[in-house]
């Protein structure tokens, strides 16, 4: 049974798996230790999940029994946990999105190559049971080609009191929620089509000036014309349809896929995801289980990075393809302060082509 250690409790949702991992001993993954620069945060957690507490990263990955890590931290100290992990030998999951700067995602995805670790992203979008299916149904040709895909992807974080005053709301340590969030859509995109050719985007503040881009739309291209485009609201009280895929044989809707519309009470026989095909004239209804709420949809990736920790399957999202998010994320950036289009097919944006982009 894999051992892990915990580096950084900021991102709420590792301990989510730590207990899931507690309570389902069959997932075979054993957390037993735990670090946090946050003492506060750290004793919290090892209440919650029975860990002992380290007071460095390294006194915790220089622990022999320990075969692996979460890396939960601030996304701004993500590169420095990875490499003291992977210089350790320790198999990675790490917490979205992978850091701050493209050269930041270069240092982890170094670490890793280097030290020839295990190595996954935690994108929960990834292994949802019903994004999945939308997956084989593009992949499969059933859609044919495929012309447009628009994900709706939200959260009332920008409502919450003292939200302002979050690591989340930190320049230094996350940016800002657009690029915190947005990346699982973003992410999720780039599974589904893979990377776009250009984007145009706009982000804006709206409810409170002390955090920014709390509202932004990205519109991606692809070399064959097709359009994705990208919808993110942080102030959204509620919603209902998540995802649209409209392909040259038929249409895909998906409704409650997000924290605003899986957390609210749905209408009588709401349905979660359907389908219609030219050549059969009617919706088919999918027969996997609509989560009822955000936490459950979270709650999913627990057994997958159980999975991966044990050897079972492989990486959800290796470290090029979290960088790769990272790029396209930073490329709505770009373009929302150059008011253009901006191309980025190549692997690399306008700015840094020329050499003027901080990333």
């Amino acid at each position: 049974m894999p051992t892990v250690g915990v580096l950084g409790f900021a991102h709420g949702h590792v301990n989510t798996y730590c207990r899931i991992w507690r309570e389902q001993p069959s997932l075979g993954v054993d957390p037993v230790a735990g670090w946090d620069h946050d003492s506060a945060r750290a004793e919290e957690a090892a209440a919650a999940h029975d860990v002992e507490l380290y007071e460095t990263p390294e006194s915790l990955v220089g622990r022999d029994d320990i075969d692996s890590v979460v890396v939960g931290a601030e996304t701004a100290l993500h590169a420095e946990l990875v490499e003291e992990a992977a210089s350790a030998g320790k198999a990675i999951v790490l917490q979205k999105p992978i850091a701050l700067t493209l050269d930041g995602a270069d240092r982890i995805a170094a670490a890793v190559e280097s030290a020839g670790v295990p190595f996954t992203m935690a994108w929960q979008m990834r292994v949802d049971p019903q994004n999945l299916r939308m997956k084989e149904l593009v992949e499969s040709g059933e859609l044919g080609r495929i012309f447009m895909v628009r994900r709706r992807h939200g959260l009332a974080t920008h409502t919450w009191p003292r939200f302002a005053d979050s690591w989340h709301a930190d320049p230094d340590l996350n940016r800002d929620i657009f690029a915190d969030d947005a990346s699982h859509a973003i992410d999720f995109i780039l599974w589904l089509l893979g990377m776009p050719a250009t984007v145009t985007a706009e982000l804006g503040t709206l409810h409170d000036p002390r955090v920014p881009n709390d509202n932004g739309i990205a519109v991606f291209r692809y070399d064959d014309g097709a359009f994705a485009e990208v919808v993110c609201s942080f102030v959204c009280a509620a919603g209902e349809n998540t995802t649209e895929i409209v392909g040259e044989k038929g249409v895909v809707i998906q409704n409650y896929g997000d924290a605003p519309s899986a957390n609210i009470p749905r209408p009588p026989g709401g349905i979660g995801l359907k389908w219609f095909l030219r050549a059969g004239g009617e919706w088919t209804v999918s027969d996997l289980p609509d989560p009822q709420s955000q936490s459950e949809r979270i709650a999913g990736l627990a057994g997958p990075l159980a999975e991966f920790l044990n050897g079972n399957r492989p990486a959800i999202a290796d470290a090029r393809e979290g960088r790769a998010a990272l790029h396209a994320v930073l490329a709505c950036y770009e373009s929302a302060e150059r008011g253009r289009r901006i191309n980025i097919g190549t692997g690399r944006s306008d700015r840094e082509q020329s050499g003027n982009f901080s990333g």
